[in-house]
């Protein structure tokens, strides 16, 4: 597959596509080709996706480390702000985070990893069962993409906001609430969200299982979960992208445009519907369509600095360090806060020969990242640069 290609991924530093203005193109809305193609993955249902029961099912042990958090002699203010600190607190609860970590509530709890939306899913579930009414928030911030597998991933945000059990006809003048988000350098950037359902989230989560699935080339496991993704919220556009792309695997181009057509229907301002899109018509003879989505698209992304980066990194990938440093420092023209920036800055270096400078870039992305995690590993490639 082309390293080009984009799938949309709900990961740690999540993020959703927030567009602006719409891109236009001669494309019919309406798919004449089926969508689904089950013909291509004989063996897909031979294993089900897990159900809404079991992505939200606590364990025993879950249910204990909730009951340990609510008293009856404090305020339902106080339960829920134990609750949550008690998530946060990694002494209680070990957890670390891992981007590829898409697990239902259980395995989150027992096993300690997980990325955003399998936390959010894990504290939904406590909330919950702690009587409460928790609530899923679609964040919408710029388009960001990371790179596993070679692949772009375009990432998308969720939070939360836990507040007390209500009745339909209870009246509420002043609410004990708490806004849970397990990525705190976004919180502070204060975007708008939009409050979604569960049955969104449930398909954001096969979304996920899907796409990891697809890198791993295991298609028939890929194609059962972005169909479950989509039949369970026909809404959700970039599960019909990620479709698209693997139809693009497969050769299967009619397949593929009918899935990016979909997207666009349900949202026409999504821009990695039209970035495949673009992909498609080029492998396809049609350069001029192609380019003219490609230059509307580059005007669009202009002040995106996570663009820029992800052109850094395609550069690196390219064997091209210097136009790569040029991409970053683009980046780092728009904003000097992001910690992926400067690794990217360093990684360039690295490549010019410039150790120096990439040691340099790398102390400043360690004071900005907030994971404990990827905070080591910036140390642990500064430490191989001061000893080489």
């Amino acid at each position: 597959m082309s390293q080009w290609i984009k799938l949309w991924f709900m990961s740690g530093v999540l993020f959703c596509a927030s567009c602006a203005t719409q891109v236009e193109s001669n494309i019919t809305q309406t798919p004449s080709t089926s969508v689904f193609r089950d013909d291509l993955f004989p063996s897909y249902m031979l294993s089900p996706v897990e159900d809404s029961h079991t992505i939200f099912a606590l364990s025993s042990e879950a249910q204990a480390f909730v009951d340990r958090t609510q008293s009856e002699i404090r305020t339902t203010r106080e339960n829920i702000r134990n609750l949550v600190n008690q998530i946060f607190d990694h002494a209680a609860l070990g957890l670390s985070y891992q981007s590829a970590a898409n697990t239902n509530a259980a395995t989150t709890f027992e096993r300690g990893q997980a990325n955003c939306l399998s936390l959010s899913v894990m504290t939904y579930a406590m909330a919950k069962y702690a009587g409460l009414s928790p609530q899923f928030y679609q964040v919408n911030i710029p388009e960001y993409w990371t790179r596993r597998e070679g692949v772009n991933l375009l990432n998308g945000h969720i939070n939360l906001r836990i507040s007390p059990h209500k009745n339909p006809n209870d009246i509420v003048f002043s609410e004990a609430f708490a806004d849970v988000d397990f990525d705190p350098q976004e919180a502070r950037n204060d975007f708008t969200r939009e409050p979604i359902s569960r049955k969104r989230v449930i398909a954001m989560f096969y979304n996920n299982k899907g796409a990891d699935a697809l890198l791993g080339d295991s298609y028939s496991t890929a194609y059962r979960y972005f169909k479950a993704a989509v039949n369970t919220d026909s809404t959700l556009s970039q599960a019909w992208v990620n479709l698209g792309v693997l139809y693009r695997r497969l050769d299967e181009n009619d397949s593929a445009l009918a899935s990016y057509q979909r997207a666009l229907k349900v949202n026409p301002n999504h821009l990695t519907a039209w970035e495949n899109l673009s992909i498609l018509y080029a492998a396809t003879g049609r350069e001029n369509e192609a380019q003219k989505i490609q230059n509307r698209l580059a005007r669009e992304r202009q002040q995106n600095p996570f663009y820029h980066t992800m052109l850094g990194e395609d550069a690196l990938a390219a064997g091209k360090p210097t136009q790569a440093l040029s991409h970053f420092r683009a980046a780092l023209r728009l904003d000097r806060r992001q910690h992926v920036i400067y690794f990217g800055l360093a990684k360039a270096y690295v490549a010019l020969g410039e150790d120096a400078k990439a040691r340099t870039q790398l102390v400043k992305a360690a004071r900005l990242v907030p994971d404990e995690n990827l905070k080591a590993r910036y140390q642990s490639k500064l430490s191989a640069l001061q000893s080489s």
